[in-house]
């Protein structure tokens, strides 16, 4: 037997109570747009992930040929896998002691620049994501409210209390699957930064290799 309309939405306003406490909602009072169960780091740490020659020195500013720009390109895109990107690095990596420095740090900063700015664009975007999940459940919680106090006053108009509540209730389904997709959003600027780690242990495995090239 289906439920009465009375039953239906405190269901609702109880199921949208819920999501307000959930990790879709700030966990770090600092960011209280940040969702996710992973605190936020603003900035990729160079230290966590660069043990190679400072870096500080070098101009990655300055304009690189055309070569290297689409290296670095091809090594920050996440459809290069990294096997494939470790032997790209490796064969780029070449020449002197001296050499292959100077390769290894400009291919570092370019990377670093390409990837930190990648999070710092995803960061944004999750907390954006966030702003409007918080006034789409303050929407829904209001919404539920009016439509209880609707039944109350119009019981004898099923018609129009049963619209009402499937508009509801397809609005809290809507926030519900954008709420389950937060934990994978979330994943994304981990992602990236375990990228940015991996392909700086093969630049370093690279300069410091014994092997000089042509």
């Amino acid at each position: 037997m289906a439920l009465s309309m009375r039953d239906a939405t405190l269901r609702m306003m109880i199921a949208v109570t819920a999501c307000s406490t959930s990790p879709t909602f700030a966990l770090d009072p600092r960011y209280p747009d940040w969702p996710c169960q992973q605190l936020k780091v603003p900035g990729i740490s160079i230290a966590n992930v660069w043990t190679g020659p400072s870096v500080q020195t070098f101009d990655a500013s300055q304009p690189m040929d055309t070569k290297e720009a689409e290296l670095i390109a091809r090594l920050a895109a996440r459809r290069t896998p990294i096997e494939e990107a470790k032997k790209l690095i490796a064969d780029f990596v070449t020449g002197t002691r001296e050499e292959k420095q100077e390769k290894a740090k400009a291919l570092f900063s370019g990377l670093y620049s390409i990837l930190n700015a990648q999070r710092d664009q995803v960061m944004d975007g999750i907390e954006r994501f966030s702003r409007k999940q918080k006034a789409m459940a303050a929407d829904i919680r209001e919404q539920a409210q009016k439509l209880r106090a609707m039944q109350e006053k119009t019981a004898d108009d099923p018609a129009q209390n049963e619209e009402s509540a499937n508009r509801l209730a397809w609005q809290t389904r809507i926030f519900e699957d954008r709420r389950k997709a937060t934990s994978y959003v979330c994943d994304v600027p981990v992602l990236i930064e375990k990228r940015l780690f991996d392909l700086s242990g093969a630049i370093q495995n690279a300069m410091n290799d014994g092997s000089s090239g042509n």
